[in-house]
Parts: structure tokens; sequence; C-alpha cells
């Protein structure tokens, strides 16, 4: 099973790599572009077929490693 975690900045957190983006961007012009948000994304291939479980086992890893929660949001997908 594949399990893809998003992990993105909560808002109202300054995200200096998203405006160096959208700096660079704009730079190169396109001037369409508002805003960028920058994150990551990761993808797990897990053993098993039981997709609560996975997803309990992805939620803990998000928690304790993947995301900061502080300041971070994430979304898990599984296929």
């Amino acid at each position: 099973m594949k399990a893809r975690v998003h992990v993105t900045l909560k808002n109202g957190v300054l995200d200096p790599q998203g405006k160096a983006v959208h700096h660079a961007l704009q730079g190169l012009g396109f001037a369409g572009v508002n805003d960028v948000r920058q994150g990551k994304f990761i993808e797990l291939e897990l053993d098993g077929s039981d997709v609560e479980k996975a997803r309990a086992e992805v939620k803990e890893m998000c928690e304790k490693l993947l995301a900061n929660t502080v300041i971070e949001d994430y979304s898990i997908e599984l296929a």
C-alpha cells in the first residue's frame, strides 16, 4: 500500500522559501502568480492491506517526525 503525505505551513506562518520562489517567478516573467506557499510531499510504501491501521501508523509518523505540527499541517492519502 502507498501512503502520500502532503505537509504545508499553517496559515499565518511566514514562508520565506515561498516568497523567494514567488519573487523568482515574477523575475522570469510569470506576473500572474499572486502567492506561493512551499511544502513537502512524502511517499511511503507500506506493508499490509489494513487501511485504518495504515492511516493510524502514518498519522503517528507525521506527529513524531514527518511534520512539525506546531507550524505545519499535513494530509494523508492511501492507495
